[in-house]
C-alpha cells in the first residue's frame, strides 16, 4: 500500500515556528546559562554546580535546569511538529510559538530564587509550553492514524 500527501501551502508556517523559532530561543536561553556560569564561577566541564563546592550552586543549577528542560524535550517535540504539521500546520504552527515563549518563561521561573523550586517553574507562565507540545502531539497522532488508515 502506498500513501501520497501534498504539502500545504502554509506547511512554511511549520519550518518557521516549530525548527526555526526553537533553535533561536535555545540560542537565547543558553546565553543566560553562559551569563550565569560566568556569575557563579562555574567552570566547564562541569554540567551542575556542586553544592558546597560552589558558593553559588543553587542559583546556577536552576538557571541550568530550565535550560536543560527545553533541551530534553525539544527532538520529541520538532519531530512531532514537523509530522503533524503537515495534517494541522496552522495550528501546529500557533503551538509551536506557544511552546517556545513558554519554554523561555519555563526558565525564568525556574531561575527565580525567591520562589520555591517546586513551584518557580510554573509561576512566570512556563506551562503555557504544554498548550504547543500536546497541539503538536495530537496532530502527529492524527497524521499516523491517517496513513496508518485507522480513521
Amino acid at each position: 500500500m502506498s500513501f501520497t500527501m501534498e504539502v500545504p501551502s502554509a506547511y512554511g508556517y511549520v519550518i518557521l515556528t516549530c525548527g526555526v523559532l526553537p533553535t533561536i530561543t535555545g540560542m537565547f536561553m543558553s546565553g543566560a546559562v553562559m551569563k550565569a556560569r560566568a556569575d557563579c564561577d562555574v567552570q566547564y566541564p562541569n554540567l551542575y554546580a556542586t553544592p558546597g563546592y560552589h558558593k553559588k550552586a543553587d542559583e546556577f543549577n536552576r538557571v541550568q535546569r530550565g535550560h536543560q528542560s527545553f533541551v530534553e524535550n525539544l527532538t520529541g517535540f520538532t519531530t512531532m511538529s514537523l509530522l503533524g504539521g503537515l495534517k494541522h500546520p496552522l495550528a501546529v504552527s500557533i503551538g509551536g510559538v506557544f511552546y517556545c515563549i513558554g519554554s523561555y518563561l519555563y526558565s525564568v521561573g525556574y531561575s527565580d530564587t525567591t520562589v520555591d523550586v517546586k513551584k518557580a517553574r510554573h509561576t512566570k507562565g512556563g506551562p503555557i509550553k504544554y498548550i504547543g507540545f500536546f497541539t503538536s502531539l495530537i496532530s502527529s497522532i492524527k497524521l499516523g492514524g491517517d496513513v496508518a488508515g485507522l480513521w
